[in-house]
């Protein structure tokens, strides 16, 4: 690897240039608008649903914090019975209802388990989920129209518009760079992968720059994870490559690019114009 081509972060500037154009207000539906006339005009036609005790109880939430009281109760008695001192029982019991809780929220995924496609997307959704706090907004697994590409991860944040794609390699095989232009795993040539995620990111740049007005630069990146990375960041045929844990750092290390409306309005349109792979749930 030639050690030249090694750096902390790739880009120094802003990826994305803004303008003071005021933003197109669009009117939302009002409330109710799908309703007939007759039931705006007469309440008492509007059909009354009854929710049963039960039903209740077998939706989800419930169903996890049903679930989440037994485990803490069984193991409060078990340990209870075990130490000899119901104190240390109780206390083992509301350490286990957190850690379920913990795990629970960290497991948990925006896209359903049976549409996610590997485990390195899901761990790089939970390293996003984490950016919402600082006014990120994210979008997964979302289709270039016309085509069978997908970004894994679109990220439309204060510090500009990012497309990330989630790959899990075998950890046995090295991850080497030739020339500062090649990146292998092992044997085999990446040169497809990389081109894929430089098509993705451009394909996504012109819809939204064209819905926008203006151009918006989305900056593509390879988040590997299984085997050892041998750099931090690293720029190779235009697409930055950096090992799977980097992936929220490598967003928030650049300079302030867009403000709060802005950022409202990408997403909207990247929403739009980059359909869901497998639909809104």
């Amino acid at each position: 690897m030639d050690s030249d081509h090694q750096r902390e972060d790739g880009h120094s500037t802003s990826p994305i240039w803004v303008s003071d154009r005021p933003e197109t207000d669009t009117d939302a539906e009002p409330a109710g608008a799908a309703q007939t006339g007759a039931e705006r005009s007469d309440p008492a036609s509007v059909p009354v649903v009854r929710v049963s005790v039960r039903s209740l109880i077998e939706q989800p939430r419930y169903r996890n914090l049903r679930n989440r009281a037994l485990l803490m109760v069984a193991v409060a008695l078990v340990a209870g019975f075990l130490l000899s001192d119901w104190r240390l029982g109780v206390t083992a019991g509301v350490i286990a209802a957190i850690a379920d809780a913990v795990y629970r929220a960290r497991s948990h995924s925006t896209v359903p388990a049976w549409r996610r496609a590997s485990v390195a997307e899901r761990r790089t959704e939970a390293q996003l989920r984490k950016l919402e706090r600082n006014g990120y907004r994210t979008l997964h697994a979302r289709a270039i129209p016309n085509t069978e590409a997908q970004i894994d991860h679109l990220v439309v944040g204060p510090t500009g518009v990012y497309a990330v794609d989630s790959e899990k390699w075998d950890k046995r095989l090295p991850v080497r760079v030739q020339m500062g232009k090649k990146l292998f795993h092992g044997p085999f040539d990446k040169k497809a992968r990389l081109s894929e995620a430089k098509m993705e990111a451009s394909a996504a740049s012109e819809l939204i720059s064209e819905a926008y007005g203006r151009d918006v630069q989305v900056v593509p990146s390879l988040a590997i994870y299984g085997p050892a990375v041998p750099w931090k960041i690293m720029t190779i045929r235009g697409v930055d490559v950096y090992e799977g844990g980097r992936a929220r750092k490598w967003i928030t290390k650049r300079e302030r690019a867009l403000t709060d409306a802005e950022i409202q309005r990408l997403y909207e349109i990247a929403a739009e114009v980059l359909p869901a792979r497998y639909g809104e749930d």
